[in-house]
């Protein structure tokens, strides 16, 4: 078993037996985010600051395996019974070009 910490804070423990994960520095990260997400797609990909994780990058599968959430977003949204959803239209208005 693995506990996983944040901030000095206990937030969970994982069999480690169960993942493949995989530890990158940020800096590794914001070199190549192609080679974490190629990576993601075997495990979490447990991203450090400072020698500290910070973050985890996941799939999406494992994402919603993790939260129960199973279903692609756009499935979700069609089959809501909320109906057409008020959506704001941004608008950008145009700015005098100074050559």
């Amino acid at each position: 078993m693995t506990t996983l910490t944040r901030s000095g804070y206990r937030v969970g423990t994982v069999p480690t037996q169960e993942l493949d994960v995989t530890t990158m520095t940020s800096r590794e990260f914001n070199r190549d985010v192609s080679a974490a997400k190629r990576a993601a797609a075997d495990g979490p990909v447990v991203i450090t600051d400072k020698g500290r994780p910070s973050h985890v990058l996941l799939s999406v599968t494992d994402y919603e395996r993790l939260t129960g959430r199973a279903g692609r977003m756009a499935e979700r949204l069609a089959a809501s019974e909320a109906g057409d959803l008020p959506l704001a239209r941004r608008t950008v208005s145009e700015r005098p070009v100074d050559l």
